[in-house]
């Protein structure tokens, strides 16, 4: 096999690339605007999650004075970084246009987004109230020049930086200024974006940030300056948990204490508005400790631009998506037990075309059920005021036997689900945190009923996380089964929580750290024995990522072979696509739309009876060797095809797919048939399975 002379796309150049992809949604005119101004919203979040995790890990690998080739698919960390922070400047840059531009479209729209300088005598009162009542109340403002110590700031809180050139006092030298530096940081827990009342039928919004500079006599009124200026900063941190190893200390705890050490954790990333003076900002780097490994990034007026994820909807559904219903399951009815039909037989939800109430009605079902002995769930991420706890918590008073595994190092989500174990373990519910080492990924549960003086089980295996506020927006698959034996190794998986130094075996589940990998390689090795031996032989895929090298290899043996490949990647890929020699069989899509695609799936051709699963783990080193992950082969004719189904639809899709290649470039794909917007159609397909 000839390889290119690079065969792996760096993971964090494609994540970068994959965020990029959201960048082309705040871009798309197609895109209803306030909808557009969302997508800009998630782009920043994920920046921000991306410096706290992923350019965190590169830093630590330079402060070791490694090179970091080998993880780094043959790049050097410290080249790394500055890549990273070339392609970051361009990314902003190009997003602070976007946004530009939206808002000279809103403007057509009567909707104006102003700053201080554009505030009109009509809402003068209003905001000198609001400011007065709401923000100066929790505006914590400090004084920097005094300090022996410079304040920690927060990771990714947002600060104006303050520059006040006093007025001389009476006798001092007048070709000498004082200037004092001052920190405002923009108070969390009050709107981003404040709507002024109408004026002649249109609506005007200022940012908070606006809000305060429009106030700064107001809180300066101790000072006499002849000039003032408020520019944004903010940092990010490391997000890495470093969990200490006292033996006296409870997993709890030192998951609790790991969190809090975050906020005095490195920072990685500083950003500030290229306008800042050169002055403030290198008195700023100086008490900050700013080091060169950190990304230093100029950007525009205003940062937390996530913020914008939370854009108020002013009422104009016509400038949004339309909401969808989502539909009930074919055959699988609300009323009357659930467990009586999926005794009949399997059936798949796939939210958010599919209502998520199904799992809560199942779980519910159970909670009452007199039948019911017991329940073991794994819960990675639950919904703020999660009906899926309250479900838990109420079987627990009807008597049930409640066991859940709940992940305490689920990233970003840690605290909340600190907090959740605690309440729900004072309720009765039996807590597992899990294997050491291991980070449990899997989204299964399963129920014990009493049926005829024998126990029968009933459950559902996830793509995603049991959490239905992330249902409406995510999609993602869930087989609701009773297949004994699928159901039997289920109970394995909870059995290996409790004893993690037995390794069961499986007939039928894939499952991550022991089995995944090659389980998957033999499948692969199948379709290119198949291929060889003259057999129709194909490979289809939908994951979030792709970043395992020795699958990526793989993949390129089977293409090597003949094996026609097909594969969906939503994020990073470090698969390269279409190379002579090395992997012109393969063929990869990304799908960025109004939801975000989630779900694992493979599809293997098997001589022309496909073998289909579904799983939690994408092909990442991660989910195959170092978390628990559960895959589930699909036995159910009706349910195996319409995963197949789904998947050709979204294959098909030329409105929202980008195609990968060598070039990286993000380019849609593009053909002679007719329009397809797989996420749609898959609604319509859904739809129509309902007509009578």
């Amino acid at each position: 096999m000839i390889k290119a002379k690079n065969e792996y796309v760096n993971r964090e150049i494609s994540w970068l690339s994959f965020n990029e992809r959201v960048l082309q949604e705040c871009a798309d005119k197609k895109v209803p605007m306030i909808e557009r101004l969302r997508f800009l919203g998630i782009f920043s979040n994920n920046l921000d999650e991306f410096f706290k995790v992923r350019y965190a890990t590169v830093k630590r690998i330079v402060q070791a004075g490694k090179t970091g080739k080998s993880e780094l698919g043959g790049e050097t960390a410290k080249n790394l970084l500055a890549e990273i922070t070339n392609i970051v400047i361009r990314q902003q840059a190009k997003s602070l246009n976007i946004l530009n531009q939206i808002r000279k479209e809103l403007e057509t729209q009567n909707i104006f987004l102003i700053d201080e300088t554009q505030i009109q005598e009509a809402h003068e009162d209003f905001i000198k109230t609001y400011f007065v009542q709401k923000v100066s109340p929790v505006l914590m403002t400090i004084i920097l020049n005094d300090l022996t110590k410079f304040p920690t700031l927060k990771d990714t809180a947002a600060y104006l930086a303050i520059k006040m050139v006093l007025i001389p006092e009476e006798g001092a030298a007048k070709n000498k200024r004082n200037v004092k530096y001052a920190l405002i940081e923009i108070p969390k827990g009050i709107d981003r974006f404040i709507v002024l009342p109408k004026i002649d039928n249109k609506d005007y919004i200022i940012i908070l940030d606006d809000l305060i500079r429009y106030s700064l006599r107001n809180i300066f009124t101790m000072f006499s300056y002849e000039s003032i200026t408020a520019h944004m900063i903010k940092i990010t941190r490391d997000a890495e948990l470093d969990i200490d190893s006292d033996l006296s200390k409870s997993f709890i705890e030192k998951i609790s204490s790991s969190v809090e050490g975050r906020k005095l954790s490195d920072p990685v990333r500083f950003v500030y508005d290229k306008n800042l003076g050169k002055d403030t900002l290198q008195f700023l780097k100086d008490k900050m400790d700013i080091e060169d490994t950190d990304s230093v990034i100029p950007g525009g007026r205003y940062h937390n631009r996530r913020d914008y994820m939370g854009f108020p909807s002013l009422g104009r559904r016509d400038l949004m998506y339309e909401t969808i219903k989502p539909l009930p399951v074919k055959g699988l009815r609300m009323e009357g037990s659930l467990f009586e039909r999926i005794a009949q037989k399997d059936y798949l939800q796939y939210t958010p075309y599919h209502t998520f109430s199904y799992v809560i009605k199942f779980l519910r079902e159970a909670a009452l059920d007199p039948k019911v002995r017991s329940i073991k769930i794994t819960v990675y991420r639950l919904a703020s005021n999660s009906q899926v706890a309250a479900s838990l918590v109420n079987a627990v008073k009807n008597g049930k036997q409640v066991t859940m595994q709940i992940e305490l190092r689920a990233r970003f989500d840690e605290q909340a689900n600190i907090e959740y174990a605690e309440e729900l373990q004072a309720e009765g519910v039996k807590l597992i945190f899990g294997v050491p080492g291991l980070k449990v990924h899997s989204k299964i549960c399963v129920i014990e009923r009493e049926e005829e003086d024998k126990i029968r089980r009933y459950g559902f295996i996830s793509t995603g996380n049991f959490n239905e506020s992330t249902a409406r927006i995510y999609t993602d698959y869930t087989l609701f089964t009773a297949n004994a034996p699928i159901l039997r190794e289920l109970n394995k998986v909870f059995d290996f929580f409790d004893t993690p130094y037995k390794i069961n075996t499986y007939k039928h589940l894939v499952v991550s750290p022991h089995y995944t990998q090659t389980y998957f390689i033999k499948l692969i090795d199948r379709e290119i024995a198949n291929v060889k031996a003259g057999k129709k032989a194909y490979i289809k895929i939908k994951m979030n990522s792709f970043t395992s090298y020795k699958m990526v290899d793989k993949l390129y043996e089977a293409s090597n072979a003949g094996v026609r490949i097909q594969l969906i990647i939503r994020g990073i890929c470090c698969l390269i696509p279409g190379i002579e020699g090395m992997s012109e069989n393969i063929e990869a899509i990304s799908i960025v739309d109004k939801f975000l695609e989630h779900p694992r799936v493979f599809i293997f051709g098997n001589g022309g009876d496909p073998k289909v699963y579904i799983s939690s783990a994408d092909w990442m080193t991660r989910n195959l060797l170092n978390r628990v992950e559960v895959g589930c082969p699909i036995y159910d004719k009706e349910v195996k095809q319409e995963l197949i189904d789904t998947f050709e639809i979204s294959w098909s899709d030329n409105v929202k797919a980008r195609v990968f290649s060598q070039k990286q470039d993000n380019a849609y794909k593009k053909d002679n048939k007719p329009k397809v917007r797989s996420q749609f159609a898959i609604y319509d397909y859904y739809a129509k399975k309902l007509m009578p």
